[in-house]
């Protein structure tokens, strides 16, 4: 277990090497917003071919799903407040333990 603590140059150090590359991120969102504007003009693309499959699948779906995957698949800041309050904090439940006078029933 190590002993030393991070000092905030490292800590910054480690989330630049873990933020999505930008020119990245600007293609994939730009993508995904081109790819849904062409989805609500031109109903043609709401049909699927034979060749590539469903259109908005590919239009809208995998760009958003790759520009998530980018952000290393967080949740927006509100979900995740939301799931927080939701859980209850304690302790787990245990089990009770049995008293003499259940005991004693069971066995007469």
């Amino acid at each position: 277990m190590p002993t030393w603590s991070p000092t905030p140059a490292v800590f910054a150090l480690y989330l630049s090497a873990h933020r999505p590359d930008p020119a990245l991120e600007m293609l994939l969102r730009r993508w995904l917003f081109a790819g849904l504007l062409a989805v609500l003009l031109f109903p043609a693309l709401r049909g699927s071919s034979a060749w590539l499959g469903w259109w908005p699948m590919w239009l809208v779906a995998m760009p958003a799903v790759a520009w998530w995957a980018l952000h290393r698949f967080r949740l927006p800041g509100q979900w995740r407040a939301a799931n927080a309050a939701r859980r209850r904090g304690g302790q787990q439940a245990r089990r009770r333990v049995a008293t003499g006078l259940s005991v004693r029933r069971r066995a007469a």
